[in-house]
């Protein structure tokens, strides 16, 4: 590494190092959406959870209409009609049939359902013309889910269909690693919200928008702090008030070498968070440590807007899925090849803007450059759907080459 620097690998580890999955807690089933399962749950009653007509038709007892053919229909007298949900026969004696709608509970006596484009469809009687196999059109109970049955293990992220599952077993509610909650600020005397007047040495926060969209795009419940000038008492007045509910703070600004870069000078006064440099590009600089007595963590963020998303993407993403119990901490790249040639500085891992895009064939993958390297080009950033990774040891990637690309259209839920 160049002198003075970390490598990404590193500084990550030195990220996830404490982190642990936060305490598990009870959640409704809509807002556990996209968590993870903190228990292992298992049935408690069967699906179904009695035998029910997978027909609108008829209850009979096969032996009843065996015979039943077009030419010989087999004719028997309705005892009453069973609705899903609604009272009706619960048993048939020989001989007879009792209409019956799907869902609805299989009358003690009856071992299959005919359906109505068997019959004429009577009401007082019925002219059944086609013998059913047994248990034809039933669904037995337990067929689906068996009291006891082991269904979702702890560790699963919990989708829809995860939810129906409980919700059909009569679960209110399931224990899930909550989402974290991140607080997001900007410091900079010369920041203005989005609307307000600008003078002629300001410039529209965009940071606090970008990263508290990126932590809720995650599945985290974000706080736009908003703003802080460069302060120090102001700026820990803020955070110290921020920390008491938090989970995580990230802040963007003021961690590099100037006179008014006061994030890193109020913080290292705690003694609490790391700053240096990591040897990539954009993003060479860096801090995380902990703040206030619940330690909460907090990622001291580059001011450019591309250095501060792309080190969102590298260092806190992985921490907020450590929080919320999802494994692996790190999301596995994906290859591409390469649309374009580039070339990068030697000893620094190189985060290049790219648009990745999968061929009409459905198996060829390119990734092409977007824009230029400066961590200013907000533009470029928002035309891109992926990171291009070059390594330290290489300075240039001609056009064909095989590529590791970090997807940026990624939510919690996908």
């Amino acid at each position: 590494m160049p002198d003075g620097l970390v490598s990404v690998d590193e500084f990550l580890a030195r990220v996830l190092a404490d982190l642990r999955p936060a305490a598990p807690v009870a959640a409704p089933l809509l807002d556990a959406l996209g968590l993870v399962c903190a228990e292992d749950v298992t049935a408690p009653l069967s699906l179904p959870r009695f035998d029910n007509s997978a027909m609108d038709g008829y209850a009979v007892r096969r032996e009843d209409v065996a015979t039943a053919t077009p030419d010989a229909p087999v004719e028997l007298p309705v005892v009453g009609q069973i609705g899903a949900g609604q009272a009706g026969p619960s048993r048939i004696l020989a001989g007879e049939v009792a209409k019956i709608m799907t869902g609805a509970p299989v009358p003690e006596g009856a071992d299959a359902v005919v359906p109505y484009e068997w019959t004429d469809r009577g009401a007082s009687t019925v002219r059944v013309s086609q013998a059913p196999a047994p248990g034809q059109h039933i669904r037995p109970a337990g067929g689906d889910v068996t009291e006891g049955d082991h269904l979702i293990s702890a560790g699963t992220r919990l989708g829809p269909r995860h939810l129906g599952l409980l919700a059909s077993v009569g679960r209110p509610t399931v224990s899930v690693r909550p989402r974290p909650r991140v607080a997001v600020l900007s410091t900079g005397s010369e920041l203005r919200d989005p609307g307000e007047e600008l003078g002629p040495d300001s410039i529209y926060d965009g940071n606090s928008y970008l990263l508290a969209a990126s932590a809720r795009r995650f599945g985290a419940t974000d706080v736009r702090v908003g703003t802080v000038p460069d302060d120090e008492d102001a700026f820990l007045a803020l955070l110290h008030e921020t920390a008491a509910t938090a989970d995580v703070i990230v802040t963007s600004g003021g961690v590099s070498q100037g006179d008014f870069d006061i994030v890193k000078s109020a913080l290292r006064s705690l003694g609490t968070v790391w700053f240096g440099g990591v040897a990539m590009q954009p993003g060479k600089p860096q801090g995380f440590g902990v703040v206030g007595e619940r330690r909460v963590p907090i990622f001291t963020l580059p001011g450019n807007p591309v250095s501060s998303y792309i080190s969102f993407e590298l260092f806190v993403r992985p921490a907020l899925r450590t929080l919320m119990g999802l494994a692996p901490a790190v999301e596995p790249m994906t290859t591409a090849t390469l649309d374009g040639s580039v070339s990068s500085l030697s000893g620094k891992r190189q985060f290049l803007r790219g648009r990745y895009a999968r061929g009409a064939d459905g198996a060829t993958v390119t990734v092409r450059p977007i824009g230029g390297t400066g961590s200013h080009l907000v533009g470029d950033l928002a035309a891109s759907n992926a990171l291009i990774v070059v390594p330290e040891e290489l300075t240039a990637l001609e056009s064909g080459t095989q590529v590791q690309v970090v997807l940026l259209d990624r939510g919690a839920h996908e």
